[in-house]
């Protein structure tokens, strides 16, 4: 554990912040694909599709935004610049996408309690809609941080832009491919949560579709950074890691694709996890040293050396308490999902709709 103690504050805070950005899209974007599929839901097993998606994100997702809180608090007290910065120049998104955070999670109460049909085809659409418009404006966001809009709008001065730094090909294509990414885990973990072979077999084969249309939106996020966000594009195409990691991603989502194909759903879902940690994990080194390109960068832009120091200590405390209780939240309500508890000795408990 002795490297930990080289690692200077700043890029330890950084890491922390990349790694609950990761966990968050792995955990709470899930719950956003849930909705996604929510809103999709057709044929003879329509309402059984949604009482399974009530019941298998019912138990967690409220905890699954501790890791965007975590985030932004950590943004905000480490890296003051580069938050004003995001805070300002992309105050649109990030204030709908707060409204749709909200609007979801009172509408998935609230339907469990409204008993008329009409009232819950309403509190449907308004769970159903925040869960696809979300995601899209969480990746506009990254998208629009990754192209360095914001920063040199930022430096120019002058009155703050409203949607010229996110409206624009490059982050609306990442926030597209956000959403595809969330519905594809969404589908994979779905493909858990169930014994029912019919259920299995419809998130198979929305996982599987939403596989092959994640690889599309891939190739056209990759190909428009080249000229919109030109920091990860080199950093994915000419970086000595860049090529291992992206065979290492394309393997992931091919061993993924051939689980589900095989219906080996837990592969499938290690497969998948696997594959969004290392995009994720990609872009975050391809634009790193920078929080806010082209000038808000790791080393020059953080808050004094004491206050790191003292944050850092803040998440080691504070992990002792979060890791082992969110384990022991998953353990509880999401050990049915795996194959060998299923078989003997599940003590887990089956949860219900909030």
């Amino acid at each position: 554990m002795g490297f930990l103690t080289t690692i200077p504050p700043a890029e330890g805070v950084a890491t922390a912040m990349l790694m609950s950005l990761i966990v968050y899209a792995l955990l709470g974007g899930a719950d956003y694909g849930a909705g996604v599929w929510d809103l999709l839901a057709r044929g003879p097993r329509e309402q059984a599709q949604r009482d399974l998606i009530a019941r298998a994100i019912g138990p967690v997702w409220e905890a699954n935004h501790v890791w965007l809180i975590v985030v932004i608090v950590l943004l905000f007290t480490a890296f003051p610049a580069a938050f004003t910065v995001v805070m300002t120049t992309l105050h649109v998104p990030l204030s709908v996408m707060l409204i749709g955070i909200v609007l979801r999670g009172s509408a998935f109460t609230f339907r469990s309690y409204d008993a008329t049909e009409l009232a819950r085809q309403r509190w449907n659409r308004v769970f159903s809609i925040p869960s696809v418009v979300t995601p899209i404006l969480l990746g506009a966001v990254i998208g629009a941080i990754a192209t360095g809009e914001p920063g040199r709008a930022a430096e120019a001065g002058g009155a703050i832009p409203l949607f010229s730094t996110w409206l624009q090909p490059f982050p609306l294509a990442v926030g597209l491919f956000a959403l595809n990414l969330f519905a594809y885990l969404a589908a994979v973990y779905l493909t858990s949560e169930t014994s029912d072979r019919d259920l299995q077999e419809d998130f198979r084969s929305k996982a599987l579709a939403s596989a092959v249309s994640l690889g599309l939106i891939a190739w056209v996020v990759y190909l428009l950074a080249r000229t919109n966000a030109p920091l990860i594009y080199e950093g994915l195409d000419r970086s000595r890691w860049g090529a291992p990691l992206r065979f290492a991603t394309g393997a992931a989502a091919i061993g993924a694709m051939v689980a589900l194909v095989l219906r080996r759903y837990g592969t499938a879902r290690l497969a998948a996890v696997v594959q969004a940690a290392l995009i994720l994990w990609g872009a975050g080194m391809a634009q790193y040293p920078y929080i806010v390109p082209p000038h808000i960068d790791v080393a020059q832009s953080t808050a004094p050396p004491i206050v790191l120091k003292l944050l850092l200590i803040a998440l080691g405390c504070g992990s002792i308490i979060l890791i082992p209780s969110l384990v022991y939240l998953f353990r509880v309500f999401k050990g049915h999902t795996f194959p060998q508890r299923r078989r003997g000795e599940d003590d887990s408990v089956t949860p219900t709709p909030a």
